[in-house]
């Protein structure tokens, strides 16, 4: 069977055009045995070859670009292209395609869409083949299986221009339709358009918005057949706009709970989605970060492990049951006391979750290990889940999850690991347990997957930006992270003083050397349970805020990478350079009203006077917040608070911070201008130093964050078909939305934190259509809990926003509350999803009567305990009745209920 590739692409010098696919003879998708097509204009290019036609009687194929001996562009390959191959060895097949670019809608090319959202369940098969055949096949992803798409022309198999007797096309390669026609009886030149046809009512609903489509005679010969592919087809139906609700696994409650929300319980909320006509279920990351088993483990982004779940998301009931009646009736008492809370307790669930554990791997582990499905999971995973089951067998053995401290194995032998892990090593009885709880969790997640498929509802992940500094991929692959930083945020609306995470940074330059593999094995794996995720802080692919080991708080830090300034250019802006910009300006002025009746203690016990007439430094033993945090550490008096305080803001107020890196080079302090230090300046010298500080922040790296960007999110974002949303909040440089749009990653849009400076409230008849909308995530207060928070605030919003005359209530009611979400509803985002208590917050029946309880965190607290919990049991939830019809109601008036 000969083959006949043929492309228009306009290369560069030295550029080349080949194809690679998936049999032997186009090189089985490597590219270094990829065919080159030639060329005699540098435009066109085409090569021949001839192909075995493979046992599943179809060729995946793609174009890329070759240049110097290596690929310098790829196709975009979410969906590689297909040709399925009838007929005879002397059948000659002539494709003529067009260089594929990243879709405009490629969100409609996702796995949410292709694989929930918009599935076809039952697809047709392959077109019937002819001798001398024409194939025309087109793109239209936007259709859900009630559906097809049609071809009307001026030929009588395609219904001489009646649509509702249009050729239907296959959707066997779904979102790709295609349809072959016996060319021996078409009458050329053709002309055609595509049609939108109802497949239930047997009728074409409307035509595509193109002119005519045009063929001049292709002269095809016997035993020929040309294929047409790359054809995007657009209709005019209502946008594709969805709702869906956010809340943590760990806030579920059900009547079959233990104290803590589980997978099993996941499938019960998408039960609740489907009744209500929501779409997405959105949850925050699910993996172990067990460290201490203290609550401080509550933290679900300070993870152990990239890859390794919770243990305590296991579904008891679904690992079997415990043979012992009068233990597994303890059990029972002990599940009823954990559910009645209104609050998680972290340690007492996980220690019973734990004693569970191990009578049930005692019973039953055996069996499991033993088993085909376990050996297939363990393979297909065993290069994460040896080190994470050793790591956590030894950060229980030697009491510590710093590796760093422990007395053996403290740097990571592959080998050593590997013997300890074997069956008949003493270790292994305490290592293989993670195995087995680590099966089951992948067993019950995949099983909530498949449930939500089925059901049209996508499970949306989330990635945390960072991981720890004591976790196995700190052990294991110590080389990919600068563990000398400390990550965080700028301060923003969460925290004057910024964020200090803790994570390390990475070491990007490195990663990039191996592809970034570290990140698209993370991806890869996400996708087995995912069809959509949120990149958690977007912004650390284009920049991360690295604070000093020394800091505590976030203002001492500097974006990584960034261009420094050098004592030349900081005076090129008029800014005479002086060495005291670098040291904490401390001034008895002020020293009083930091300090109050503390100051005369501050005085003989942290600081010390200078050579300066009452100015003061730093005595060294507190000169970094560090020394001053362990001084005060278990001190939780209010004087001592005060104080501890009251340093670290002295500590940070300096003018500029040194680079980590060259030590010559400086960076403007983040926020100074609110510090002491900016106020001992001049007019002129604030007037310098504020010009200075807008280029370094908002001008000077917009070029270089892109290309930063650039070179690692398309290859990231592109490695799975998950739908991608970044948050992008805070601190955004330019070249953020610029990069988020060429990639068509949906931005995140809250309406009291908006993207446009002049507005104190965002305006959601304005927000991109490919962006995903909310009213508050888990860091920020709930709608009931802002609207209490600042009076004036929420009467500007209920006067200019929502359009009301006189005086707000002082209390979010119910009908404002809907007020508020009908209006995101409206809103111009292709989704809309809601944490769980802001849909609660509608109906006075059934949402929490104490607003407070519906807070899930306060960033501004790096010690804060993630325990939230639904106030409901999802059984109370699904009988809701106003509410959920309510809902129901709201989403379908709203146009979130597509019906195309």
């Amino acid at each position: 069977m000969i083959v006949s590739f043929n492309i228009e692409y306009r290369t560069s010098w030295g550029e080349e055009v080949r194809v690679t696919g998936s049999i032997p003879e186009l090189g089985e998708d490597n590219p270094e045995c990829s065919i080159p097509l030639h060329t005699v204009d540098g435009i066109h290019w085409t090569a021949e070859t001839e192909i075995q036609v493979p046992n599943e009687a179809f060729v995946n194929y793609s174009y890329l670009i070759w240049q110097d001996g290596k690929v310098v562009r790829n196709e975009w390959n979410s969906f590689p292209r297909r040709l399925y191959l009838t007929g005879d060895s002397k059948k000659r097949y002539c494709i003529n395609d067009c260089w594929k670019n990243l879709p405009e809608q490629q969100y409609f090319y996702s796995s949410a869409f292709t694989e929930s959202l918009l599935a076809h369940h039952s697809k047709a098969g392959v077109p019937q083949s002819y001798k001398k055949s024409l194939v025309i096949k087109a793109y239209a992803p936007r259709i859900n299986e009630d559906y097809c798409v049609a071809i009307c022309g001026n030929q009588k198999v395609l219904g001489d221009w009646n649509p509702d007797k249009a050729l239907l096309m296959s959707d066997i390669n779904f979102p790709e339709w295609q349809a072959e026609m016996d060319a021996s009886k078409l009458k050329f030149p053709l002309e055609y358009k595509f049609v939108l046809y109802n497949k239930k009512e047997k009728r074409a609903e409307t035509w595509e918005n193109n002119p005519n489509r045009y063929m001049a005679n292709p002269e095809l010969k016997a035993n020929e057949t040309l294929v047409i592919s790359d054809r995007y087809v657009y209709f005019n139906i209502p946008a594709w706009k969805g709702a869906g609700v956010a809340v943590p696994v760990f806030s579920l409650k059900s009547e079959k709970s233990f104290g803590v929300g589980d997978f099993g319980d996941l499938k019960r909320m998408v039960d609740w989605a489907v009744s209500t006509n929501q779409k997405i279920v959105q949850i925050l990351p699910i993996n172990d970060t067990t460290m201490t088993h203290t609550w401080t483990d509550s933290y679900p982004y300070n993870s152990i492990s990239i890859y390794a779940f919770h243990p305590m998301y296991a579904d008891l009931k679904k690992m079997g049951t415990l043979k012992d009646k009068k233990v597994a009736t303890a059990f029972n008492q002990k599940q009823k006391e954990l559910n009645v809370l209104s609050t998680i307790d972290y340690e007492a669930v996980n220690q019973t979750k734990w004693e569970y554990f191990r009578l049930i791997f005692r019973q039953e582990g055996e069996k499991v290990l033993a088993s085909k499905a376990f050996k297939k999971f363990f393979e297909a995973n065993k290069e994460w889940l040896q080190p994470y089951a050793v790591f956590s067998y030894l950060r229980d053995a030697f009491k510590t999850p710093d590796f760093r401290e422990w007395p053996r194995h403290n740097v990571y032998n592959a080998e050593e690991i590997e013997k300890m892990c074997q069956p008949g090593s003493v270790d292994y009885p305490f290592i293989s347990i993670y195995f087995y709880i680590q099966f089951n969790l992948h067993l019950q997640l995949l099983e909530a997957t498949t449930y939500a498929r089925e059901n049209g509802v996508v499970l949306k992940g989330d990635i945390p930006i960072g991981i720890s500094r004591n976790s196995v991929e700190a052990w294991t692959e110590p080389y990919y992270f600068n563990l000398n930083g400390q990550a965080g945020a700028p301060p923003d609306d969460f925290s004057v003083n910024g964020q200090n995470w803790g994570f390390p940074t990475y070491n990007w330059d490195v990663m990039e050397q191996d592809g970034y593999s570290w990140w698209m094995k993370r991806f890869r794996k996400m996708a087995e349970y995912f069809d959509a995720y949120r990149i958690d802080h977007i912004l650390g692919f284009f920049r991360i805020w690295e604070i000093p080991m020394h800091a505590v708080h976030g203002l001492l830090g500097q974006f990584v990478p960034a261009l420094p300034m050098s004592r030349e250019e900081i005076e090129s802006y008029g800014l005479p350079f002086r060495e005291e910009f670098l040291q904490p300006y401390i001034h008895e002025y002020f020293l009083g009203q930091l300090f109050g009746p503390h100051t005369d203690y501050v005085k003989q016990t942290f600081i010390e006077p200078t050579d300066t007439w009452e100015v003061y430094r730093m005595r060294d033993e507190f000169d970094t917040q560090r020394k001053v945090e362990a001084f005060f550490a278990g001190k939780t008096d209010e004087g001592s608070i005060w104080i501890r305080d009251g340093l670290y803001a002295l500590i940070s107020d300096v003018l500029f911070v040194p680079d980590r890196q060259e030590a010559d080079k400086y960076h403007p302090r983040i926020s100074v201008q609110h510090d002491f230090i900016y106020r001992s300046l001049n007019d002129w010298e604030k007037a310098a130093f504020n010009r200075l500080y807008d280029q370094y922040y908002y001008h000077r790296h917009n070029q270089f964050w892109q290309q930063q960007a650039m070179n690692k999110l398309p290859q990231l974002t592109q490695s799975t078909r998950m739908l991608v949303c970044g948050e992008d909040l805070g601190m955004i440089p330019d070249c953020v939305p610029w990069v988020m749009n060429d990639l068509r990653i949906l931005s995140l849009e809250i309406q009291r934190m908006p993207k446009n400076p002049t507005y104190e409230f965002g305006h959601l008849n304005e927000y991109p259509y490919r962006s995903v909308c909310t009213i508050s995530t888990h860091d920020m207060s709930t709608l009931r809990g802002w609207w209490e928070e600042d009076y004036q605030q929420t009467q500007r919003y209920y006067n200019t926003m929502l359009g009301h005359y006189g005086a707000a209530p002082a209390v979010a009611t119910p009908e404002l509350c809907e007020e508020v979400v009908r209006n995101h509803l409206y809103s111009n985002s292709i989704l809309c999803i809601l944490s769980l208590q802001d849909w609660l917050a509608i109906d006075g029946k059934w949402r929490n009567p104490n607003v407070q309880e519906e807070r899930i965190n306060i960033p501004a607290n790096p010690r804060h305990y993630w325990r939230y919990r639904m106030h409901l049991t999802l059984e109370q939830l699904m009988k809701a009745e106003s509410l959920n019809e309510k809902i129901k109601e709201l989403i379908k008036q709203t146009g979130r209920k597509p019906e195309k």
